[in-house]
């Protein structure tokens, strides 16, 4: 226990840690990066680059294009799967009135709902999860809030923590900035964005679990390829140094290793993990199951769909600008922003299973879904 709690220490230092230190080794003053609420713009962003869009794209569709290509050629398998279909239950319709209401009044700027126009997305969000909690219930008689509420409510506890580290860390990219935030307290914007960020875990997970209950999205990618290597260890030491330089790295070249953001603290995690000997959310392609990886990317594209446009009319909204790529919005982000959606799902999911063991129970994986809905036509 003492063992693992210091290493969860000294991960964190290093996460929070090493842009800071790159910031001093650039020689810029530090207090701009730790200013509360965060309001400044001090990082100038490169202008467009048709080049390095280009680039990111096609790097982009060359690791989404497998898992379609492999979901394409099994297509007809997962059409002749038909899962039976159970009563939408009533919380279900609570929720869908909670998303439906707040979201008007998200948008809409009436006189009497102004004092509270500013919390309104975190009951948007909260009324998703419900939907989508529902929506999974309904296809496979199971969901995340019913099977497993201690460790469902502890997510949003989680999410809130694990969302204000990707705000530190966009202090040294400033790639996304609130507006309609200026007249907040430091404690005002603290209770105003801490009720919002908690609902990212329980959103990306119960909607990991509502996709895999599609065999169209998950099908044949569980006798994939299998990946592994030799000398784990040694590999994942390269890649933890590789992650600290990279961390190191957005404080002294935020233009150029911005995408690192999204990346470098899912290798750190995953490669201590792996020097730990822990397991870690790359373990099953090692016997051709990519089914984990897919759907919790699917999942984080999906909701950050959802996120973009429901804060497009918000009041109280962030707004992008993206070294390079700002070109080509959808809502007020870069259509290549979304991929950055990917690697953060793969990150959802370590901190989801860490959270998960830490309380003793684990999740069920998101293959399991397809397992029990094959079983059940098979059995019908």
């Amino acid at each position: 226990m003492i063992r693992a709690s210091l290493g969860l220490a000294f991960l964190a230092i290093l996460l929070l840690g090493l842009p800071l230190l790159g910031v001093i080794l650039a020689d810029k003053p530090v207090a701009p990066y730790l200013e509360f609420p965060p309001i400044t713009r001090y990082v100038v962003h490169a202008v467009f680059s048709w080049p390095v869009l280009v680039g990111l794209s096609l790097f982009t569709l060359a690791c989404v294009l497998p898992f379609v290509r492999v979901l394409w050629r099994h297509r007809h398998q997962a059409e002749s799967m038909k899962a039976p279909m159970r009563r939408f239950p009533g919380w279900g319709w609570l929720g869908l009135a909670c998303t439906a209401g707040f979201w008007v009044l998200a948008w809409t700027r009436y006189t009497w709902f102004a004092p509270v126009q500013a919390f309104s997305f975190a009951p948007l969000w909260v009324g998703y999860i419900v939907v989508i909690n529902a929506l999974t219930w309904r296809r496979t008689g199971s969901c995340l809030m019913i099977r497993q509420p201690r460790l469902f409510f502890t997510l949003f506890v989680a999410s809130a923590a694990f969302w204000w580290f990707f705000e530190y860390l966009n202090r040294f990219v400033q790639n996304w900035y609130y507006v309609g935030v200026s007249d907040y307290s430091a404690f005002e914007y603290f209770f105003h964005a801490t009720l919002p960020f908690a609902t990212v875990l329980p959103a990306v997970i119960s909607t990991r679990e509502w996709l895999a209950s599609y065999n169209g999205l998950s099908v044949g990618l569980d006798t994939g390829r299998c990946v592994s290597v030799c000398r784990p260890r040694l590999w994942a030491t390269a890649i933890f140094i590789a992650a600290v330089f990279g961390l190191l790295g957005i404080g002294l070249w935020p233009n150029q290793l911005y995408p690192l953001v999204w990346v470098a603290p899912l290798l750190l995690i995953v490669s201590s993990q792996v020097l730990l000997g822990h397991s870690t959310v790359f373990d099953s392609v090692a016997k051709g199951d990519w089914r984990t990886l897919w759907l919790s990317a699917l999942a984080a594209v999906q909701c950050g769909f959802f996120w973009e446009m429901w804060n497009y009319y918000s009041l109280a909204k962030w707004e992008y600008s993206i070294p390079y790529v700002h070109r080509f919005e959808i809502f007020e982000m870069p259509i290549l922003g979304y991929a950055g959606y990917l690697p953060f799902g793969l990150e959802c999911a370590v901190v989801a299973a860490w959270v998960a063991t830490r309380l003793g129970s684990k999740p069920v994986p998101p293959e399991l879904w397809a397992v029990q809905t094959r079983s059940s036509i098979t059995n019908s």
